[in-house]
């Protein structure tokens, strides 16, 4: 399967935000890709303020544009995240469409970014964003693929329910800071496929020092082994990788991680 992950830059204008994204996903599709990725809020300023003036309704403008843009080229667009309105709640939410433009797949982050790391970064996306509550996959041509976002990263629990139900590649449009991601980052997605034996793609906005909120960048794919198949760095990018699926079969027979788990054992329980 051959894969995009675009590293754009995010203003403050959505329709530019919006034309951006476009005519990435153009120029990835050009190359012949299968699969087009997004980053986290990537028509919209990362900050509180922001979410709900630039979020839209199910079937807003950005999805539509997301939409069109699938049908139109022909290829899976996982289209980072966007704030998503619904009567009074605000969620992260990403969607997926598939190349006749069936939306595959919605994600709303489950777990909401709310840290404050002492001499580094601290932010509340409690303060206007209500978290989501479901698990997600959603299946390709290429089989069944996972869905998540940004902080969801952190929580094994939640790959590894992707892992088991059949995912192959695990999806993270996310937006880590310059606290986190220089510490974690690249150490959580190699992680993820090591730990669940699959793929492993991050896509970061391209990063902006004079922004309130600066990303990291450094979008990548790790594979089941935990080898990285290729990285950006701060800037604008569009990288492509070529993920041979049957590395999932190879790396699961020679570590049988997976099929050697106890649950009979992974149980908390009174002494």
């Amino acid at each position: 399967m051959q894969i995009a992950l675009i590293q754009m830059p995010v203003t403050a204008d959505k329709q530019e935000n919006l034309r951006v994204a476009r005519r990435c996903l153009e120029e990835a599709a050009a190359q012949k890709v299968d699969l087009a990725v997004l980053p986290e809020m990537f028509c919209c300023p990362y900050e509180n303020a922001c979410f709900r003036t630039y979020g839209e309704p199910e079937g807003g403008p950005a999805q539509e544009a997301l939409r069109k843009a699938a049908a139109e080229l022909g290829i899976y667009v996982v289209g980072g995240s966007l704030p998503e309105l619904e009567e009074h709640r605000v969620y992260n939410t990403s969607y997926v469409f598939g190349p006749d433009g069936t939306q595959l797949a919605k994600h709303r982050k489950v777990h909401l970014f709310d840290i404050d790391v002492a001499g580094g970064q601290s932010f509340r996306e409690s303060d206007t964003l209500s978290p989501g509550n479901a698990i997600t996959t959603f299946e390709t041509a290429f089989g069944t693929m996972g869905l998540c976002i940004c902080f969801d990263l952190r929580f094994e629990e939640l790959a590894r329910c992707m892992c088991l139900r059949g995912a192959k590649v695990l999806f993270v449009p996310a937006a880590f800071n310059m606290t986190t991601g220089p510490a974690h980052w690249e150490l959580l997605l190699r992680q993820r496929a090591v730990d669940n034996q699959c793929f492993t793609v991050g896509v970061s906005p391209a990063r902006n020092e004079h922004a309130s909120y600066v990303a990291y960048g450094n979008s990548l794919v790790s594979d089941p082994w935990g080898t990285i198949l290729c990285r950006a760095g701060a800037e604008p990018a569009i990288l492509y990788a070529n993920l041979d699926l049957t590395r999932l079969e190879s790396v699961r027979r020679q570590l049988p991680i997976l099929s050697a788990r106890r649950t009979d054992l992974y149980e908390v329980r009174e002494r």
